[in-house]
C-alpha cells in the first residue's frame, strides 16, 4: 500500500475509532496498539525443524507478513493508526513465535499481495485468503480459520435461527451485490421454489449505514456478510444478534489460510505451528478474544481441496 493510500485508510480507521468509546481496552475488542492481553507462544521444535533451510527470509529472523488492514476483528489499525493489530496479525504472531521468529507486518492492499507475495517482498500472506483450486495453482497454503459468513438480525426479529435453505423462504434479505452471499442465497432460492416454498427477497443498498438503518426500521429481516464483520458491528452497536452461520464455499466448505509462494516450504512448518497452537489452547483462546471463536478450525492443513472455479 503506497503512502497515500495508507494515510487514507488510516484517516478512515481513526475517525471511526473516535466514534466508538467502548472499543478500547476495556471494550469488547481491545484496539489499542500496545495489546497487553495477547497470547504469546513458546518456539516449537518441531516446527522450527521443518522450516527449510535454503528459506529465502525478507529480513533473517524475521517471519515478514502482508495483510490487509480493511477492518476489525480481522486485521485493522489501531488507535494510534499506525499500528495493525487483530485476529489474523495475533494468529501470525503466535506462529512467529512459535517458529523462532519475529514477526513484521506490512500492510498490503488486497490487490497487491500476490506480487508482493510472488516478488519476495512477503514470507506470507495473513489477509482472510481463501483455498481455491485456481490459487493452488500458484500458492502453497496453511489454513488457520474457517471462512463464514453471518446472518444478523435486530434483537427484536421474530427470526430466531438460520441453519438450512428452508429458513430464509419469505425473508427478506440484505446482502451485497455480486458476492458470493448473494450467489449462494440465489441457490437456496432456487432449492426452495423446488420444494414450493417462497423465495426469500434479496435487497441492495449503497454502504453499511443504509444496510443497518433498513435492519433497524424492519424494512429488511436479515442482513448477510462475512462473519467477522458483522460480529464487530454487533459488538460496537449492541442492537444486533447472529442467527446463523454459513460456510463461504456453500455447499462446500471453506478455509482461509496463510499463503506462501509455490514450492517454498513454509507452509508445512506454519501447519505443524498451527496444530501446535491448537493443542496448547493459545490458538482458541486468541479466536475467542477477538470474538471469532465460531470460525475455529480443528486441524490445520496444507493444500486441502479448495474452492472450485465458480
Amino acid at each position: 500500500m503506497n503512502v497515500f493510500l495508507r494515510s487514507i485508510a488510516a484517516a478512515v480507521t481513526g475517525a471511526l475509532l473516535s466514534t466508538l468509546p467502548a472499543l478500547g481496552q476495556d471494550g469488547p475488542f481491545d484496539l489499542t496498539p500496545e495489546q497487553p492481553n495477547r497470547e504469546h507462544a513458546q518456539p516449537n521444535p518441531q516446527a522450527i525443524a521443518a522450516i527449510p533451510a535454503d528459506f529465502p527470509f525478507v529480513t533473517p529472523g524475521t517471519l515478514t507478513i502482508g495483510t490487509n488492514p480493511g477492518g476489525p476483528p480481522l486485521s485493522t489499525y489501531a488507535t494510534d493508526t499506525q499500528t495493525v493489530v487483530g485476529a489474523d496479525v495475533d494468529t501470525a504472531l503466535l506462529i512467529a513465535e512459535s517458529l523462532g521468529l519475529k514477526l513484521e507486518v506490512v500492510p498490503t492492499a488486497w490487490a497487491d499481495w500476490p506480487l508482493a507475495l510472488q516478488s519476495g517482498k512477503l514470507d506470507a500472506v495473513f489477509s482472510n485468503v481463501g483455498v481455491t483450486e485456481e490459487r493452488k495453482e500458484k500458492f502453497d497454503f496453511a489454513t488457520y480459520r474457517q471462512g463464514l459468513h453471518g446472518f444478523f438480525v435486530h434483537n427484536d426479529s421474530a427470526v430466531q435461527s438460520i441453519r438450512e435453505p428452508k429458513d430464509i423462504a419469505g425473508l427478506t434479505i440484505v446482502v451485497g451485490i455480486g458476492t458470493n452471499q448473494e450467489r449462494i442465497l440465489n441457490k437456496w432460492n432456487d432449492l426452495n421454489v423446488a420444494a414450493g416454498l417462497e423465495p426469500a427477497e434479496l435487497v441492495y443498498y449503497d454502504d453499511e449505514g443504509a444496510k443497518l438503518l433498513a435492519l433497524r426500521s424492519g424494512r429488511v429481516d436479515v442482513m448477510v456478510q462475512p462473519h467477522a464483520q458483522l460480529v464487530f458491528i454487533a459488538a460496537r452497536d449492541g442492537d444486533f444478534r447472529k442467527v446463523g452461520t454459513l460456510s463461504a464455499g456453500w455447499p462446500e466448505r471453506s478455509d482461509v489460510a496463510a499463503t506462501f509462494r509455490k514450492g517454498s516450504g513454509l507452509a508445512e512448518a506454519v501447519s505443524i505451528a498451527i496444530n501446535g497452537l491448537i493443542e496448547s489452547g493459545a490458538y482458541g483462546r486468541t479466536l475467542e478474544r477477538w470474538h471469532v471463536q465460531d470460525e475455529a478450525l480443528d486441524q490445520s492443513q496444507v493444500n486441502p481441496p479448495g474452492l472450485p472455479r465458480f
